[in-house]
């Protein structure tokens, strides 16, 4: 349902994630061996790989809006196809898509109801 948009927006992101990610923890974390939390669990490191491309894609699509650019994040994607097209050895997995520039303010929708704060925080 969205094809539409995507192919009209100047910029369609893909928001990914690195499998291979934990390679540069040498690099990035040099102070304990954190490679090792990772090497040969390929559950933990998809966890965290999700985990982490979600925020980054939050990052991006702040940093945007801040720019008063629009943004349409998209799930619900051919995951399969797009990875073959744009990530073939299988390192890199897409997340979801965002679409980014000036929408029409015709079709761009007002702020959704928010319910009260109590209503979903709860203290434990």
């Amino acid at each position: 349902g969205n094809v539409a948009k995507s192919m009209s927006a100047p910029v369609v992101a893909i928001i990914a994630m690195d499998l291979e990610f934990y390679e540069h923890l040498p690099t990035l974390f040099p102070h304990t061996d954190a490679r090792s939390w990772f090497v040969g669990k390929p559950e933990a490191i998809r966890n965290t790989a999700f985990r982490n491309s979600s925020l980054q894609g939050a990052y991006l699509i702040m940093a945007a809006r801040s720019l008063g650019l629009d943004c349409g994040p998209m799930s619900g994607f051919d995951a399969e196809k797009l990875n073959a097209a744009f990530f073939p050895d299988g390192r890199w997995q897409a997340n979801f898509i965002c679409a980014i520039g000036y929408g029409d303010p015709a079709s761009i929708f007002g702020r959704s109801p928010r319910p009260e704060f109590d209503v979903f925080n709860k203290l434990l």
